[in-house]
């Protein structure tokens, strides 16, 4: 199995606005930070918000930024919005199959085994994990240079 870039940009995309804490955060800046095209992250903030893990402020200050803390956001609520489908095999998709083991077979079996404990350890790891896993975030991000950008203007 293998996660979407969506998935990818989408968990990262969270952990920027963890990390910038209860600032708003710039689609531009995300972009920025992780080198990947504002359309793109524009494109992965629609079902993030539409399921209620961001939180946009519209306007010329406008921006983004977690509706709840990091620790409450977990990396499964993360996936369950951004992958289609989490379908390992031709038994997982709705519709007809042509197996005729598709209600007594192992390997279906095994498989939804695996896929119920990849999901049990995304529950296990939140957003505020990831970013407490990394010291400096902040820094590796750019966002002590904003930071300090900020407070000199002010």
């Amino acid at each position: 199995m293998r996660l979407t870039k969506q998935t990818n940009y989408a968990v990262r995309m969270l952990m920027y606005c963890a990390a910038n804490g209860e600032k708003l955060s710039r689609i531009p800046e995300i972009a920025r930070a992780y080198g990947v095209s504002e359309l793109f992250l524009f494109k992965i903030l629609q079902p993030l918000t539409k399921a209620g893990l961001v939180e946009t402020v519209r306007g010329r200050n406008g921006g983004v930024r977690l509706p709840r803390p990091a620790s409450e956001i977990s990396l499964f609520d993360v996936v369950k919005v951004t992958e289609d489908s989490f379908a390992m095999a031709e038994c997982f998709e709705a519709g007809e199959i042509d197996c005729p083991l598709v209600d007594s077979c192992g390997l279906n079996a095994a498989l939804r085994k695996a896929l119920d404990a990849f999901f049990e350890v995304l529950q296990g790891y939140t957003i505020d994990d990831l970013v407490k896993a990394r010291p400096q975030i902040n820094f590796l991000l750019g966002l002590e240079e904003t930071t300090r950008a900020q407070t000199s203007a002010a």
